[in-house]
């Protein structure tokens, strides 16, 4: 799970649990991934607030732009006007970390194309989203829509374990957490060596409190993945939880040594300093 550094800045299970609480739930993606047009008609509201919001936050300038964009989307004399303003969109919320409102202009560009690349970079942009919201009502929006869009790619392609992977992890915060687990299971049972699976098994048992289960999830990770910076941290947070102070610290001590990035040292000394 290649994740921005800003999980490594979190100190302690309390910014764990901050940032993991986000998505999961279960869902039939068939069911629910039937159509694309049917579900954003149903959260269109939901998707035109959360364009409406950041536009809020922008420069009179990048307002003009979007707002010029936005007409040829919505007014565009041909397929190929409209999909090419809904993407140059896209560009300009995803540089600016507005994720959810690329997700909603990538959506559109595919319903206009019907490509599969689009769906993913749809629902791509939508994990993003689903990854850093924290408001109830987004997460779970954001998980619909990722799950949606990641369901169109992976009914084509069952064997992309990575998207897999992040629809299971929108089911992990939802009412039915178990069937987000499953298909980490699933996901392992296929490729008992992936990444990605293996780490957010790690950080799902630091969630529910099973330090000494995480550990081994972990130390399992970094057998085959020991470039895994994350997965070196979260093996020393497991083991302090787990009150095994000297691999704890030998842990944190080997982590200062794989990186020079002064925040992350910084989350490495406040538990050295526990110790």
């Amino acid at each position: 799970m290649k994740r921005s550094q800003l999980i490594l800045l979190a100190v302690g299970i309390i910014a764990i649990a901050g940032f993991y609480a986000l998505p999961t739930a279960v869902v039939d993606s068939k069911g629910d991934a039937d159509s694309i047009s049917q579900e954003n008609e149903e959260t269109t509201s939901t998707a035109t607030d959360a364009v409406s919001l950041h536009e809020a936050e922008l420069s009179s300038d990048q307002v003009a732009e979007i707002v010029s964009l936005r007409s040829q989307v919505e007014g565009g004399d041909s397929k190929e006007v409209k999909v090419s303003s809904a993407l140059a969109l896209a560009d300009i919320y995803k540089g600016l970390s507005k994720y959810d409102s690329a997700g909603y202009y990538l959506g559109l560009a595919f319903e206009e194309k019907q490509e599969l690349e689009l769906a993913e970079k749809a629902g791509l942009a939508y994990y993003e989203a689903f990854s850093f919201a924290l408001d109830p009502d987004k997460v779970g929006n954001t998980a619909e829509l990722t799950r949606s869009y990641l369901s169109k790619v992976l009914d084509k392609d069952p064997s992309r374990l990575d998207l897999k992977t992040k629809i299971a992890m929108t089911y992990v915060s939802s009412a039915n957490p178990m069937q987000g687990i499953t298909m980490m299971r699933e996901i392992l049972e296929q490729d008992p060596q992936n990444e990605d699976a293996l780490f957010n098994m790690g950080v799902l048992s630091m969630q529910s409190g099973q330090y000494k289960r995480a550990t081994e999830r972990f130390e399992e990770l970094l057998q085959y993945h020991p470039e895994n910076l994350q997965g070196q941290f979260y093996l020393g947070v497991s083991y302090f939880e787990a009150n095994l102070k000297n691999k704890a610290k030998a842990q944190f001590e080997k982590v200062k040594e794989m990186t020079d990035d002064q925040m992350i040292l910084g989350s490495v000394q406040s538990y050295l300093d526990r110790l």
